[in-house]
C-alpha cells in the first residue's frame, strides 16, 4: 500500500509560480511511475504530467508543456511539479498518483494509477 500526500498549493497571480510536492510512504516508491492530474470545477480529471520510475522519461499534457516540470527524488520518496507562467485556466485541484506496474505507454490515462493523494488546491487569479 502506498499513501500519497500533496502540498504546496495556494493562491497565485497569473504569471506566477508554484511548486507542488507529493510525499509517498512505502519503500517501493522508487519503482513506480508517478503522475500529476488536475480537476477543475465541473470538469473531468485530466492528465498533467508523468515521470518514469527512475526519472529518466517524462511526458506532459500539451496545455502545460514548456511551463510545468515534473521531477522526483527517490531518496526522499517525493515527486514535484514546478509550475511557471501560471494562467487562470490552471486553477484546479491537483492530484498525484502512483502506478506500481509502470504502464508507461498509458501514463496519461488515470485508470492505470492505483494510488491517489487527497489533492491540493491551486488558484490562479487574473
Amino acid at each position: 500500500q502506498v499513501q500519497l500526500v500533496e502540498s504546496g498549493g495556494g493562491l497565485v497571480q497569473a504569471g506566477g509560480s508554484l511548486r507542488l510536492s507529493c510525499a509517498a510512504s512505502g519503500r517501493t516508491f522508487g519503482s513506480y511511475t508517478m503522475g500529476w492530474f488536475r480537476q477543475a470545477p465541473g470538469k473531468e480529471r485530466e492528465f498533467v504530467a508523468a515521470i518514469s520510475w527512475n526519472g529518466g522519461v517524462t511526458r506532459y499534457a500539451d496545455s502545460v508543456k514548456g511551463r510545468f516540470t515534473i521531477s522526483r527524488d527517490n531518496a526522499k520518496n517525493t515527486v514535484y511539479l514546478q509550475m511557471n507562467s501560471l494562467k487562470p485556466e490552471d486553477t484546479a485541484v491537483y492530484y498525484c498518483a502512483a502506478d506500481r506496474l509502470n504502464r508507461w505507454s498509458r501514463s496519461g490515462d488515470l485508470d492505470v494509477y492505483e494510488y491517489w493523494g487527497q489533492g491540493t488546491q491551486v488558484t490562479v487569479s487574473s
